[in-house]
């Protein structure tokens, strides 16, 4: 039987086309939540919203580029006219690594050899989108009175490898912000969260020619696992909880000992 613990939950995910934010958009669906995935359009939304679709998911997909305000705006839009609320935006839209440097995984790149341009659009995307789309949705939920944002990143050492420029920089100001932004929004009963996988995880960000060589080294991580702490922080269990950096890896132990607080 089909779990209906989030039924009327309204949520956005971006970047929800493939990998984490599939993975979420299908255990929130799955919980009873209506689901918006967005991604910039093409076959893989199409597909990913027939998948959910066929789940019995309720569920909505939307062409969003989060560079781009305008396009922010006319989902703002949509969410409004459609739903007249949303509960929970997930922040997760982003490119990896492979974007400035195929070969990351083989042959690190120092950041004087990256270029400016490549820099620029991975930082557009990763660190200045979420701040775009939070700031796009900010006024309805103070307008509302209550809301929640989680925010997807990484594991620390992501921020300091070598050869991660410049996608480490942009996962830890990603982190900056979600600190900053729950302070700012604290007042208006906004919850704010980041939520990481805790360690590789099978998705796009890894170069499918590679993939065999790092599963014989490291056992990758099924997306699946951003499943149940996503549908946690979607959850009222979760209200007022905010600033907390979360690892699916862990969530278990970071739930009991909330608990104890």
């Amino acid at each position: 039987m089909k779990n209906t613990g989030l039924k009327g939950k309204k949520v956005l995910i971006t970047g929800a086309s493939s990998g984490l934010g599939f993975a979420m958009a299908k255990a929130l669906g799955n919980a009873g939540a209506s689901v918006i995935i967005t991604a910039r359009g093409g076959d893989k939304l199409n597909k990913a919203l027939n998948s959910l679709q066929s789940a019995q998911i309720d569920a909505y997909a939307l062409q969003m580029d989060v560079r781009s305000e305008q396009s922010i705006q006319e989902t703002v839009s949509w969410v409004k006219e459609q739903w007249g609320r949303l509960d929970l935006l997930v922040n997760n839209a982003g490119i990896g690594m492979r974007t400035v440097n195929p070969a990351f995984l083989t042959d690190a790149q120092p950041f004087f050899k990256v270029s400016a341009s490549g820099f620029r659009d991975l930082i557009d995307i990763n660190l200045t989108g979420y701040f775009l789309v939070a700031k796009a949705f900010a006024p309805l939920f103070i307008e509302q009175g209550k809301g929640k944002i989680v925010n997807i990143s990484m594991n620390h050492e992501t921020m300091k490898r070598k050869g991660f420029i410049p996608y480490g920089p942009s996962r830890a100001g990603a982190e900056s912000l979600s600190i900053i932004m729950a302070e700012d929004l604290k007042a208006y009963h906004i919850d704010v969260n980041m939520l990481l996988p805790g360690g590789a995880t099978e998705t796009g960000m890894i170069p499918d020619e590679f993939k065999a060589e790092i599963k014989g080294k490291i056992q990758l991580l099924s997306p699946d696992i951003m499943g149940e702490p996503i549908v946690f922080l979607s959850s009222d269990e979760s209200n007022g909880i905010t600033g907390e950096r979360i690892t699916a890896t862990s969530f278990e132990s970071w739930k009991a000992e909330l608990s104890t607080k």
